[in-house]
């Protein structure tokens, strides 16, 4: 990148998961940094990391911790961007916010940049990083949305562990061992919810992610339905989701039904999403090639295959969607959009 103007970054929530992503594409991509705070919890504050080789000792987020910053990354959970996000726009920071907190905001742009890059222009101080499972999903529907129109989305994910954090995925490690040894495992943390009730992870899958609403879905669910209709900027959107948190470290798998408003070519769809911006086609049934969370986990593609037409609907096909929910699904997409506003694309 070019470093011809520098600015002051924070990263909130720096010691955590998605934090650690975030510090280490600022190195990676040599974003135009002057100065860098690490912000955290005060549980947390002292702690020592290190970025380009330099140490960097880890403060406490708090409203005053952003005087001087011009680009702040938060990813330390919904009541901490609700409480400081409105001090850090206050001090002429932008925010770039991976919570749920904000993304329903009508002044807030919910932002994909490989989806809709030209709403970062319309923020007023905060930016929404979408849910993880959105993000990977809009991305590879928009080209088809653009292409054929899109009437109706179906989706059933499949989402890795570490979505819930490290505590889950070292539930799952632990009871993976536990069942292994021959011992009942003792759950303690999925789903996460306000509710005392707990289920094994090991060698199981959980069908719920978040808290149930009024209507039966989980937040989660509500989220990508919510989310798609705002991203893609149309209401008229048919979505439903059902989310399944299963035992796999990093990576969230999708199965996508998408019924078009244009008929289509399976040859004509495949070279479209193999020609789209942050897209890998990984699909050859034939030598039985398609996305794998583990082969996605450590990059920030977003994968599909597994791409066909639908038996029931000519006008409709089925596709699988594969992305680390924690770079694309977070950390990469938030420094997608800093370096938009850092160098503004023409």
């Amino acid at each position: 990148m070019s470093n011809q103007t520098l600015f002051n970054v924070a990263v909130v929530g720096a010691t955590g998961a998605v934090g650690e992503q975030i510090r280490r594409l600022l190195e990676e991509r040599n974003f135009p940094i002057a100065s860098l705070k690490l912000l955290s919890s005060a549980r947390s504050a002292g702690t020592t990391l290190e970025f380009k080789g330099q140490p960097v000792t880890v403060e406490e987020a708090t409203p005053e911790s952003f005087r001087g910053v011009d680009i702040a990354l938060f990813s330390a959970g919904g009541d901490v961007s609700k409480a400081l996000i409105p001090h850090a726009v206050a001090q002429g920071t932008v925010c770039i916010d991976n919570t749920n907190a904000y993304r329903m905001d009508p002044e807030t742009p919910l932002v994909v940049p490989e989806v809709n890059i030209d709403k970062i222009n319309e923020h007023k101080g905060i930016i929404a990083n979408p849910n993880c499972s959105t993000i990977q999903m809009v991305a590879a529907l928009k080209p088809l949305y653009d292409r054929y129109g899109i009437s109706r989305i179906i989706v059933s994910t499949y989402q890795a562990v570490s979505g819930a954090g490290a505590s889950a995925i070292n539930e799952m490690l632990r009871q993976s061992s536990e069942v292994i040894a021959g011992n009942d495992p003792k759950p303690a943390i999925l789903p996460v919810s306000s509710l005392p009730v707990k289920h094994q992870i090991a060698f199981n899958v959980i069908p719920q992610i978040d808290k149930f609403q009024d209507n039966g879905f989980t937040l989660e669910e509500m989220k990508m339905i919510r989310e798609t209709k705002k991203i893609m900027d149309d209401e008229s959107l048919e979505v439903t989701a059902t989310c399944v948190r299963v035992p796999v470290v990093y990576g969230h798998s999708e199965s996508v039904y998408v019924e078009l408003k244009k008929d289509f070519d399976i040859d004509e769809i495949k070279a479209l999403l193999s020609d789209s911006p942050g897209l890998v086609l990984v699909d050859d049934s034939s030598g039985q090639q398609y996305p794998l969370a583990t082969e996605a986990a450590g990059k920030n593609e977003v994968f599909v295959g597994r791409i066909r037409k639908d038996l029931s609907n000519p006008r409709a096909l089925n596709m699988w969607i594969v992305s680390d929910n924690l770079l694309k699904g977070a950390a990469w997409n938030a420094v997608q959009i800093a370096e938009y506003i850092a160098i503004p694309k023409q």
